[in-house]
């Protein structure tokens, strides 16, 4: 039976952890994903995924690894903690949409995802299943993160301030009509009056938040609140002194960024590069 290892510094996020201990024990056995797949009965690529973190698969994959690996319940146990870290992600994620709600102006960065605000539902449908989610979950997700576009809306909207990456512009969706969709929606949507976009071009280099999606909360009393997101981890970020370091990174990278009308443009050429379709 393989040794089971302390967590260390480098394996305490439970995700990680268990996606570690995945890649540790597969690489003891000298077994290619194929390989693994092929004497487990599963997809390999499933098996790909659970060990770089996109997924975190089911109890009886995870007890089929367990048999397979001989680590009685060890998987089992680091995969039930990780499910639980995804709760407590969610708890978060609810009170950040509690408070965005409440917000008087956001300001947002995205690294390589189109902001949740400006999506489109087969863009958040794409993202969001790549994600892991399926089924009813999956289009329920979609529902909602639909709804949060009212937020930008109306007489009383807030002010939405975002500077998204090239790279969000230059990773298309499968199906070029729908990635043509997402494009033009952007365009229209950052003509209103309290939507502001600006690209950050491949050749502005290195900043302070590369990695990270952040948003920024203003609300009526003065005081900001940030919210750094990933794919499977979100961690709201209150203290002050912490908020306004972040607040310091976020306004020299807007210093590197193209202006409004630049990226304005930059959008319309975009749009240009993808393929006709009559219907926008």
């Amino acid at each position: 039976m393989p040794t089971r290892r302390a967590v260390t510094g480098r394996s305490r996020e439970p995700r990680a952890r268990f996606a570690e201990e995945l890649r540790h024990l597969r690489a003891q056995r000298g077994e290619s994903l194929r390989q693994l797949g092929d004497r487990l009965g599963w997809d390999w690529s499933l098996f790909g995924k659970m060990e770089s973190g996109e997924t975190l698969g089911g109890p009886e994959v995870v007890e089929a690894l367990d048999q397979h690996y001989g680590t009685p319940g060890l998987l089992l146990a680091l995969w039930e903690l990780a499910i639980n870290d995804q709760t407590q992600f969610r708890e978060r994620y609810r009170r950040y949409m509690d408070l965005e709600a409440k917000a008087t102006s956001l300001w947002h960065f995205a690294v390589s995802v189109v902001p949740g605000l400006l999506q489109t539902p087969e863009y958040a449908r794409e993202v969001l299943s790549a994600g892991g989610l399926k089924g009813p979950e999956l289009e329920q997700q979609v529902q909602a993160r639909m709804g949060r576009r009212s937020l930008l809306e109306g007489d009383d909207a807030p002010p939405f301030r975002t500077i998204v990456s090239e790279a969000v512009l230059r990773t298309p969706l499968r199906d070029v009509g729908e990635w043509q969709q997402q494009l033009a929606y952007i365009r229209d949507v950052t003509q209103r009056s309290n939507v502001t976009l600006h690209v950050l071009p491949f050749d502005a280099g290195l900043h302070g938040l590369v990695g990270t999606d952040m948003w920024f909360l203003r609300f009526t009393d003065a005081r900001t609140v940030a919210y750094s997101e990933s794919t499977y981890r979100g961690d709201l970020i209150e203290e002050n002194a912490s908020v306004e370091r972040l607040q310091r990174a976020y306004d020299a990278l807007r210093d590197l960024a193209l202006s409004p009308a630049e990226s304005r443009k930059f959008v319309l050429r975009m749009l240009e590069e993808v393929p006709c379709d009559p219907s926008i």
